[in-house]
């Protein structure tokens, strides 16, 4: 049985692998990034970046490579800012979360790691691999093999560009990466040996035969609800419909839901929505009508309403 998420692919889906150069990011690359692009549009295309950052070229593109796909750069397209190919600025949630005065800038609270998690699985165009292995797969375990079979059939389906075969495995083994606590030896310092902050979020687990990874889905308990919240707005703004109620098994299953990209269980995800009216102030609310769970949206909101919520209620 297949395990493949049996979803209509649009035709021509923006996909995008590759970028990172193998590397999964690593703690301080984020805010570095950030940071750069800050002082000078043009940082990653300068001759300097290396020397600046500290790293190797490839490096260097790894961390541009991130702070576009986690949202947290993007290209320059004002009037202050001259328009080219090599320009970027720092993005609102990416001053809001790494400015020296921002809500996480060292990366230091879980939730700002299950953020990052969010855009990166709800962004196709950006992190292709991240958004099917989370959105498509819908088993409970995988092989990389699996995987790739899998998304090679999808991309066929969709009529998406070429991807190589080796692009695609070093995708996989990137991405399987970025979750997963390393397993060499701690006091051997190698390329392998660094851990991405993503891994501490727990979602992936390496079974004991060493080539097969489950997904550890439930209750979530280090997500906190304004992230979640925050993931919920966004979906239903991504709606084309004009809706104002969105069925339980849709925040389930959906690709690109919160319960798909976070992996809550149904138990999980209700208990949570129980509570959702009294903790959005009353924008959301949970109920029943015709014997279909839903929730109702009130009224629309600035999504990034709950990261204030949210980072204001921890520094109190």
């Amino acid at each position: 049985m297949s395990s493949v998420q049996d979803h209509p692919v649009p035709q021509d889906p923006p996909v995008f692998f590759g970028g990172h150069e193998t590397f999964p990011f690593r703690y301080g690359w984020l805010k570095k990034g950030v940071d750069a692009v800050s002082h000078r549009h043009t940082f990653f295309s300068s001759d300097s970046a290396m020397i600046r950052l500290g790293v190797g070229k490839n490096m260097v593109k790894s961390i541009k490579h991130w702070c576009l796909a986690t949202n947290l750069i993007q290209p320059a397209t004002d009037n202050t800012v001259a328009r080219t190919r090599t320009s970027y600025v720092p993005s609102e949630i990416g001053k809001a979360l790494f400015a020296d005065s921002g809500f996480d800038p060292f990366l230091e609270d879980l939730a700002t790691l299950w953020l990052l998690h969010w855009q990166l699985a709800s962004t196709p165009n950006l992190s292709t691999m991240w958004f099917w292995l989370f959105n498509h797969w819908h088993g409970v375990e995988f092989t990389k093999e699996q995987v790739f079979s899998e998304i090679q059939k999808w991309l066929r389906r969709a009529n998406a560009k070429t991807v190589s075969d080796s692009q695609l495995k070093r995708d996989i083994d990137c991405c399987v990466r970025c979750y997963l606590h390393s397993t060499q030896n701690k006091e051997v310092v190698n390329e392998d040996s660094f851990d991405c902050p993503l891994s501490e979020l727990g979602l992936l687990v390496e079974i004991q035969d060493g080539r097969t990874y489950q997904f550890r889905r439930g209750e979530q308990p280090g997500l906190p609800m304004e992230i979640l919240l925050y993931a919920l707005n966004e979906f239903c703004q991504k709606e084309k419909s004009t809706a104002t109620s969105v069925a339980l098994s849709r925040l389930l299953t959906d690709v690109g839901s919160p319960g798909k990209v976070f992996k809550l269980d149904e138990a999980s995800l209700v208990r949570r929505l129980e509570e959702i009216e009294t903790i959005s102030d009353g924008v959301f609310a949970y109920g029943e009508s015709a014997n279909i769970k839903q929730i109702y949206r009130r009224r629309d909101v600035s999504s990034f309403l709950w990261l204030n919520k949210y980072y204001q209620r921890r520094t109190v």
